[in-house]
């Protein structure tokens, strides 16, 4: 993926190496949490109070510098943060409405939102409370050492899909799903949530080919780490490895192969009206 050279953002704030108050975690500890998610597939939302309270906290934590930072995978969240920030603000303008940025935080082991306290055991996510994407940098490593999904385009496709969560945000669609999914029971609930990510995935793939379009950022091979990407991290592979057995009731984020479909959707088609799950009568 062609990166170096290009634009960086100036909204990424660099946490790392900053606790947020209460949060003591151990090594020890914070390894089990985390093969615990990753294996199982846990959705990031359910790990969000770890510090103990239920409630949402209005406060994002203290902050940290702003800018691209200087570490070679700090720049990189920064270019393609950058990039995406360019093809949404087109998209959107195109469309007769203003993109509001978002803001990359970087961070380690744990990080204050204003959705609550997170481990790093909740992996990349995103906090419509605030606005912005939350990313511990060590999940790139374990994407390619735990789950064979090396990359820099398959790293890219993860900050796209949590950028991807707040377009979801600036569209309204988080709002009403989030609604429907508290009038649901358990399995219709999850079923909402797993059209939401799957709608995350074409989304992430609509930045991709706009990307690749207007500042050919895609290399041979990066679509193959993007898909390859999406599948490992497929509810169905990860209950699988958990040996637990596959129980498609209970998924989040949907299968392997559902992942990989809508992610190569949104970079074949490239249209946003083609990315919706909520009225697809086959995911």
């Amino acid at each position: 993926m062609r990166w170096k050279g290009y634009r960086q953002s100036g909204n990424v704030e660099d946490r790392r190496g900053m606790r947020p108050g209460g949060i003591a975690l151990g090594g020890g500890g914070l390894l089990v949490v985390l093969l615990v998610s990753l294996v199982l597939g846990v959705d990031p939302t359910q790990l969000l109070e770890v510090a103990g309270s239920p409630q949402a906290s209005v406060d994002s934590g203290p902050a940290g510098p702003m800018g691209a930072p200087s570490d070679e995978l700090g720049q990189f969240s920064a270019s393609v943060l950058a990039s995406t920030e360019d093809v949404w603000g087109a998209l959107f303008e195109e469309a007769g409405a203003a993109y509001q940025q978002p803001r990359l935080v970087l961070f380690s082991e744990a990080v204050q939102s204003a959705c609550g306290t997170a481990s790093a055991a909740a992996g990349p996510f995103y906090c419509p409370a605030d606005q912005r994407l939350y990313l511990d940098l060590s999940f790139f490593d374990e994407l390619d050492r735990r789950f064979g999904a090396p990359g820099d385009f398959a790293q890219a496709y993860v900050i796209a899909h949590e950028v991807g969560h707040h377009v979801q945000t600036l569209l309204g669609i988080s709002e009403r799903v989030q609604a429907a999914r508290r009038q649901a029971g358990e399995a219709e609930a999850n079923a909402l949530s797993v059209r939401m990510e799957l709608h995350a995935d074409c989304l992430a793939g609509v930045w991709g080919y706009h990307a690749n379009r207007t500042a050919h950022l895609l290399e041979p091979g990066d679509v193959d780490e993007g898909l390859a990407a999406a599948a490992a991290i497929g509810d169905d592979r990860m209950q699988h490895q958990s040996g637990g057995g596959v129980h498609p009731e209970s998924w989040t984020h949907g299968s392997s192969e559902m992942r990989a479909r809508w992610l190569r959707r949104g970079l074949e088609r490239g249209d946003v009206a083609a990315c919706d799950t909520f009225v697809a009568a086959q995911l």
